[in-house]
């Protein structure tokens, strides 16, 4: 069965590193951004260069008239999807509840429970033997801040990946006979740019000296996990989680 593998924000940080990975593991690729053309371009021309069959598509992964374009290019370009990573997500400034507006509470949620729902439904429509496909697998990209709470900083975002690990679960139950695996990851301290949303560039540097294994990781190390959760060597995991976050 041809490896055809959608990456919902692909065009930065953890999605990047999943893609390049993916490459080297001999998927065809769909490199899925929000906004940035710049950015995707260069993760498209990366996974090529390493003779990787690839295409990006800009889709918002929350907005359903827009994931079922996304699918379907896949579809006509690639093949039938059979991996799925969820990794699309924001997070808003650091701030108590008290400060959050009702819009930023309600786009939170949308990015990063809604969307991972709705492109994981179109998934399985295309994956599920129920719907006459080979099976699949499905990696849902959450945090350690579900765990956490991530008190008077973002408790909304932690609230946002708390759910997405329920739903992780649900769903693995739910489609366990159908041939599709679906999975977690919970990174936590990693050098990306996504701190940045959140106001603070600099966060994981300030903070790594306090992890028990003293440093922040890489999204490459989160990008291993995903795609070992993808690979038939997880063929007996499903609902399950593996935490990347030094120890904390």
């Amino acid at each position: 069965m041809d490896k055809v593998i959608v990456i919902t924000g692909a065009s930065r940080g953890i999605g990047a590193a999943s893609a390049r990975l993916a490459a080297e593991q001999g998927y065809r690729i769909c490199i899925n951004y929000h906004a940035d053309d710049q950015a995707a371009e260069r993760i498209l021309a990366e996974v090529r260069e390493r003779g990787a069959e690839a295409i990006a598509v800009r889709a918002d992964a929350s907005v359903e008239d827009e994931v079922i374009q996304l699918f379907q290019r896949v579809d006509h370009e690639l093949g039938p999807v059979t991996a799925l990573v969820n990794n699309a997500g924001t997070i808003g400034p650091q701030s108590r509840l008290e400060d959050m507006s009702e819009f930023r509470l309600l786009n939170l949620m949308r990015t990063n429970v809604v969307g991972p729902m709705l492109c994981a439904k179109h998934a399985l429509l295309r994956m599920s033997r129920r719907h006459g496909g080979q099976g699949g697998a499905i990696v849902n990209v959450s945090s350690l801040a579900a765990r956490l709470g991530s008190p008077a900083e973002y408790v909304d975002y932690a609230a946002s990946k708390g759910a997405l690990d329920t739903f992780t679960i649900g769903l693995a139950k739910e489609v366990a006979g159908e041939g599709v695996r679906v999975n977690g990851v919970r990174p936590g301290y990693i050098h990306t740019g996504f701190h940045a949303l959140s106001g603070d560039a600099e966060r994981v540097h300030k903070l790594e000296a306090g992890l028990p294994m003293g440093r922040g990781g890489q999204p490459e190390e989160v990008a291993e996990a995903i795609l070992w959760l993808l690979s038939d060597k997880a063929s007996y995991s499903t609902g399950s989680f593996i935490e990347l976050g030094g120890g904390r």
